[in-house]
């Protein structure tokens, strides 16, 4: 079975690498970067194709040759690229995160008869995936929320802060309004607001605020009250309101000694370098996704914690790890046809199959990502 990742960025080039594992899997992955291709070539079972995948017509003809393809472009590239792949007429894993309504592609997906799964990562992704595992074991749910976040293990000043996905994608969550649904009814607020601390067993102190990760559980399902905020360190969310107030992150260009310039485009030129995860840096992800609800006449809670780290014995990011291992889990789950559901999938979708649940679940902790799962009844 023939398989090509698209982008070998901090996620996919893992994702490509875990695939390759399996012996029955020829594993194709691209990207315009050499260097980045050149860091895993070496892994057997592995090609590596050097090609700008910018273009849907270099990704529609790419993708011919192989049975399944995984999108891991930046969100920016994603909505056209995931398009691209379903005109091709193949099925697809994908976790660009793109801001594009996904449902356009609905229609096309059932259309040309393929499964294409889009949001397949941590957040969105898992967390989707449990609230709709949670929400289909109660006769009622009332409430979904999700705390998320990927961290560096060290914390340095200023930022406290290392991108452990593409960076212009953190911008977007910084600026993105974030919609959120409250007494049954959309609301739509700005992005880094209501802030507030949480503790974390094993981590301390962070704080949380309002992002825009419900994305397709807004439209999906009927939970009166929903949000999901993000996760940081202390201190990091008043710097980037400052930058964000001041107008560095504006895509409206302003004129300097004669040349028009993005705010948005100096600010991820002077960032990206302290945000750079580097070679012997580590980084966390933790997650806890609850949904309280009823069953049989009693309160009842289901929560799921992740605490997940930087994998020392194949120097493995913890991002990469939870977000690329749930897509590559789910190829599997296709290529052994556990999920057959042709059309437009969005992770809630699986998230009602029990068997598909069971499946991702198992196939994560073998690859030692574990959600631990408390339930609690009251009367």
């Amino acid at each position: 079975m023939k398989i090509v990742v698209l982008g070998a960025g901090l996620v996919g080039g893992p994702m490509a690498v875990d695939l390759a594992k399996e012996k029955q899997f020829e594993v194709t992955i691209v990207d315009r970067d050499a260097q980045a291709l050149a860091k895993i070539a070496h892994n057997q079972n592995l090609h590596t194709v050097t090609q700008d995948l910018a273009n849907p017509v270099n990704v529609s003809a790419l993708v011919n040759n192989f049975d399944f393809v995984v999108n891991a472009v930046p969100g920016f590239m994603g909505f056209r690229t995931f398009e691209a792949v379903i005109k091709a007429g193949k099925n697809i894993v994908d976790i660009a995160f793109f801001p594009e309504d996904p449902f356009q592609m609905k229609k096309l997906a059932e259309e040309m008869g393929v499964i294409a799964i889009m949001d397949c990562g941590v957040a969105p992704g898992m967390s989707n995936i449990l609230v709709a595992h949670a929400a289909t074991q109660m006769d009622t749910a009332a409430e979904a929320t999700i705390f998320v976040g990927g961290l560096p293990q060290v914390r340095t000043w200023p930022w406290e802060y290392q991108a452990v996905f593409s960076p212009i994608d953190v911008i977007e969550e910084y600026t993105r309004p974030a919609r959120l649904v409250e007494n049954g009814e959309v609301v739509v607020k700005e992005a880094l607001t209501e802030l507030e601390l949480l503790d974390f067993p094993g981590v301390g102190t962070l704080e949380a605020f309002n992002s825009d990760g419900l994305r397709t559980l807004v439209d999906t399902m009927s939970i009166p009250n929903m949000k999901e905020k993000t996760l940081r360190y202390p201190g990091h969310v008043e710097r980037v309101r400052l930058l964000r107030h001041t107008g560095f992150f504006s895509q409206e260009a302003v004129e300097i000694n004669g040349s028009m310039i993005r705010p948005i485009d100096l600010t991820a030129k002077l960032l990206f370098p302290q945000w750079e995860m580097r070679k012997d840096d580590r980084d966390i992800t933790i997650m806890q996704v609850q949904v309280i609800g009823m069953k049989d006449g009693k309160k009842i809670s289901h929560t799921f914690d992740l605490l997940d780290h930087f994998d020392t014995a194949t120097s493995t990011r913890s991002m990469a790890r939870t977000t690329g291992y749930t897509a590559t889990v789910v190829t599997r789950m296709l290529a052994q046809g556990v999920y057959k559901q042709s059309g437009l999938t969005v992770p809630e979708h699986i998230g009602k199959d029990a068997k598909a649940v069971a499946f991702l679940l198992n196939g994560l902790a073998k690859r030692g990502v574990h959600y631990k799962e408390t339930v609690r009844e009251s009367a």
